[in-house]
């Protein structure tokens, strides 16, 4: 794990994209800075017709688009969308707002995630299960329809993938092990914070894994390519909420080993070409990875059927009826 970790920080050339993204509409979650806004940059130098910026402070949001159209030269294509995946009314919204007003949507690209260390509770969970799990499904759910209707009405692929991590090699996720996992990760009492956002990136893996599958089993005609991306150790904020002395290590090792952000980016695009091999895939420098022992074990795939299904419930709770989506 450590040797493939190294090889790919420092010896993999991640490739820049270069399809031409004509005529598609895209859509990239937590976008106005990092990865989803270089990934967002990409899309847009690409000749994508619209890209829109679901971010959760639009103002940060419209300072991502200034900076996509100054670097790209390309007005009219970038649009800024509020998203606040800390709460599910507004994940409804921004799903009724792009279902009723978006002639397609080519690629919804789930990159927003938070890593925090106190247990802090957004919704009726803890906020990175919220955010990076829960929240995270419920749009890409709501928006089966409008992909699955651009894939057909267009004859091609449409594509849903999420940002995962490698950090889910070493997640111990206790929670499996509860009778209803999410009711876990929702006990302060019991939480290791320590390993949440680990467990979290496992549970998006085994979730995407199962929703590719479900996908294919599917009555209803479609080709949506649904993927989970590493990309890597990236030179992002994303630890902006831990302790200082954690930040400044962080700091440190990926002012060493990280790669620029700019090609952090490049690995978000990259399931928008990967096409049909990709599917229920793990994704990583660019290519079909290999993810950990547990997620292909007996036990894996037990708690992969048993996250799914408590997931469904859940996101049943949250909008009724949101099951036959798939």
């Amino acid at each position: 794990m450590l040797g493939h970790y190294l090889r790919s920080q420092f010896f993999t050339n991640i490739p820049a994209p270069t399809k031409d993204f004509s005529g598609h509409t895209i859509v990239v979650t937590g976008s106005n800075q990092g990865i989803g806004l270089e990934a967002a940059r990409h899309f847009v130098r690409l000749k994508a017709a619209k890209v829109i910026l679901a971010v959760r402070t639009v103002s940060k949001g419209e300072a991502a688009k200034r900076s996509i159209e100054a670097s790209t030269g390309r007005q009219d294509v970038v649009q800024v969308w509020p998203l606040d995946l800390c709460n599910y009314a507004s994940v409804q919204s921004f799903a009724a707002r792009a279902t009723a007003s978006l002639d397609r949507l080519d690629a919804l690209v789930s990159n927003a995630g938070i890593n925090v260390s106190a247990f802090d509770p957004a919704e009726d969970n803890e906020s990175i299960t919220t955010v990076n799990f829960v929240s995270t499904f419920l749009l890409a759910l709501l928006l089966l329809p409008k992909l699955r209707e651009t894939s057909l009405n267009h004859n091609k692929h449409a594509v849903l993938t999420f940002a995962g991590s490698f950090l889910h090699l070493v997640a111990r996720f206790e929670e499996r092990k509860a009778p209803n996992i999410l009711e876990a990760c929702a006990d302060p009492e019991t939480t290791d914070m320590s390993d949440r956002y680990n467990t979290s990136k496992l549970m998006e893996l085994l979730a995407t894994r199962e929703l590719a599958e479900q996908l294919t089993q599917s009555a209803k005609p479609c080709n949506i390519v649904a993927s989970i991306v590493n990309p890597g150790s990236v030179r992002t904020n994303i630890n902006r909420n831990q302790p200082l002395l954690f930040r400044a290590v962080m700091f440190v090792l990926l002012l060493i080993m990280g790669r620029p952000v700019e090609v952090g980016g490049r690995t978000m695009v990259h399931p928008c070409v990967a096409g049909q091999e990709s599917h229920g895939q793990y994704l990583d420098n660019c290519e079909v990875g290999v993810p950990s022992d547990f997620v292909g074990s007996d036990e894996g795939l037990k708690a992969q059927k048993k996250l799914w299904k408590q997931l469904l419930d859940k996101l049943e709770q949250i909008h009724p009826g949101i099951s036959a989506n798939i």
